[in-house]
């Protein structure tokens, strides 16, 4: 009875993960609390998940890259990148992936794609290169580099403690690193040959979407004769028959942006507003109000010149992803307001407050430079406007690329564990004044390490109800007849296209336990399997919601989701065929 339950609550997370119902942690919660409630799981194996080694790795290799990342030592490369990048695109597009794939081996990839989204948007405006030529292969380029080492990606650090689990010894630093390596090569070689033919050339939107957005903001003078005067602005007629985005209120010479629907209209305000472009005529013929150009409107725009408008993304991980702006009641917050949404390729700029921010979200924000900084800074928002490098501080980066090697050097000798390496350089980057105690706690993705917590007890009941033997099984039994290598590329195939439908956490810690139990009843190594489980769970290009990196470039590289299926569907099966022979040549299936 167990064994249907279980594969039932995995079947019912698969639908949720390929539904999009709820974001990828509350699901992965969701599955571990309902293995607890129908008991296939006691409570402590159930979040046996939080204190497993590869959430605690994976949380204290956040505070170590977080350090590495706030201490301004790649921003300090900015001014280069933009130098050597605006040469040719083909110039371009070879630095900005060997710096993708190379910072990714070792910093978090969704940290490295924000800080040079950015950048190349910099050199994209200053050159004729478009958008959608360069940000795709950069998010290809960082899944790439993700691979080649330990740290790279959690994924990395999930199968190695799925293995040191099963009794199989746990996987060096850069113990694949020659296999990632040659994969690498290969993918770098497509990006750079094959990919520009085939990557869209889109017009760049993003100036568009600013400008049309602009075209529909304009400054209301309230009049006495003003039908809606003494009214709230949630029944106003301005609000509810024009439609009409009240962003800020001029009063008294006092500029208010923390209102809401229950704000009064009062005589001589001044309102900041959007409005859609079928209103505005009739807005102009509305008895009460002045528009935009009249002389007493001098004062007001000299007012609102504080706040400008910001091109921004919601990066993985905000706490904004997930909520509508109603729902967070931005506006009083951040003391900004959102004027326009680039949500899944499609521009609105009405009925923005029901909209469900989702990662890789682009909005248009007008609000103060200073909001702007603080969204940025609790990595609520990645700025793509007005990019301006930081200066680097050597003070903490020097140490802490000094402690992010040592935690490398330490793992790679085997002087200690990863686990080990990581807690300590974690806890120097705090103790040395790099990051402070609430910088480091903001450092960590815990959407990752709920995800992972929560996916981790999947694997957990597979194997107690012997899931994953009965699986191996069927599967010993079905490709009995084939050798170990094809076993392994269909394995691989199965991996890369579950990962390009559900979760790479979800899909490794459902094929860890299965592949070491078939190579078990196989009675060859375990490591070339997953091996081939892990890069199957990275390599993954073939959608936008693959893999969070591809997300963020959704939006600021006018994709269609068709783009990716067209670049990266050929990229995916060269790398499958290419990972067959690699991975066996590196690791090979006999244990003698």
């Amino acid at each position: 009875m167990d064994l249907i339950i279980t594969f039932s609550i995995i079947l019912f997370g698969v639908f949720l993960f390929v539904r999009d119902y709820f974001s990828i942690d509350t699901t992965s919660i969701l599955i571990m609390a309902m293995f607890i409630v129908a008991g296939v799981l006691s409570p402590e194996e159930g979040f046996s998940g939080f204190n497993n080694p590869a959430t605690i790795t994976l949380g204290c290799i956040f505070v170590v890259s977080g350090g590495v990342f706030h201490s301004g030592i790649l921003e300090g490369l900015s001014t280069k990148i933009v130098k050597i990048a605006k040469t040719n695109y083909l110039i371009a597009l070879i630095v900005f992936c060997c710096i993708s794939g190379f910072f990714s081996a070792f910093i978090n990839d969704t940290a490295v794609v924000a800080l040079l989204l950015p950048i190349a948007l910099k050199v994209c405006r200053e050159t004729n290169i478009k958008p959608s030529k360069l940000l795709m292969p950069i998010s290809f380029a960082a899944l790439f580099g993700g691979t080649c080492t330990l740290i790279g990606t959690s994924t990395n650090i999930l199968i190695s403690s799925y293995a040191k689990k099963y009794n199989v010894e746990e996987f060096g630093m850069f113990e694949f690193s020659g296999a990632a390596l040659c994969l690498l090569l290969i993918g770098f070689a497509y990006i750079f040959i094959i990919a520009p033919f085939l990557l869209p050339k889109n017009r760049d939107e993003n100036d568009d979407f600013t400008k049309k957005a602009e075209s529909y903001i304009t400054e209301l003078f309230i009049e006495d004769d003003c039908k809606d005067l003494n009214k709230v602005l949630g029944k106003s007629q301005l609000v509810n028959d024009f439609h009409v985005n009240v962003l800020s209120i001029l009063r008294n010479g006092v500029l208010k942006h923390s209102f809401g629907l229950d704000t009064r209209i009062l005589k001589g305000d001044i309102l900041k507003i959007i409005v859609p472009p079928e209103t505005l005529s009739q807005l102009l013929n509305f008895d009460g109000y002045t528009v935009k150009g009249n002389n007493r409107m001098k004062v007001a725009e000299e007012k609102f010149k504080s706040f400008n408008l910001y091109e921004v993304i919601i990066p993985f991980g905000s706490s904004l992803s997930g909520a509508s702006l109603k729902e967070i009641n931005f506006r009083r917050q951040y003391n900004s307001s959102v004027i326009a949404i680039r949500h899944r390729g499609q521009n609105k700029f009405d009925k923005l407050t029901n909209i469900k921010l989702r990662e890789g979200d682009m909005m248009l924000i007008l609000g103060q430079a200073e909001e702007i900084n603080n969204l940025e800074s609790n990595s609520l928002i990645v700025r793509l406007s007005e990019y301006e490098k930081k200066k680097t501080n050597y003070r903490k980066a020097i140490p802490a690329v000094l402690i992010g090697i040592g935690v490398i050097l330490a793992a790679s000798l085997n002087i200690t564990s990863i686990l080990v390496s990581a807690m300590v350089g974690a806890l120097l980057m705090v103790l040395t004044g790099i990051l402070k105690p609430i910088e480091a706690y903001k450092s960590v993705e815990w959407k990752v390490i709920f995800m992972m917590a929560g996916v981790l007890s999947m694997g957990t009941a597979l194997e107690k109800v012997g899931g994953a033997s009965l699986i191996a099984d069927f599967i010993k039994e079905s490709l009995g007849q084939y050798d170990a290598q094809i076993t392994l590329s269909l394995i691989y195939l199965v991996t890369f296209i579950s990962t390009n439908l559900i979760s790479s956490k979800a899909t490794a810690a459902l094929m860890a336990p299965i592949v070491i139990t078939l190579s078990n009843a196989m009675s060859i190594s375990e490591r070339p399997f997953l091996i081939a489980v892990m890069f199957a769970c990275s390599l993954t290009f073939m959608t936008p919601m693959s893999y969070p990196t591809n997300t963020m470039v959704y939006a600021p590289g006018n994709y269609k989701f068709k783009d990716f299926l067209k670049v990266g569907t050929p990229l995916n099966l060269i790398i499958w065929i290419s990972a067959s022979f690699i991975i066996p040549y590196f690791f090979p299936f006999n244990t003698n």
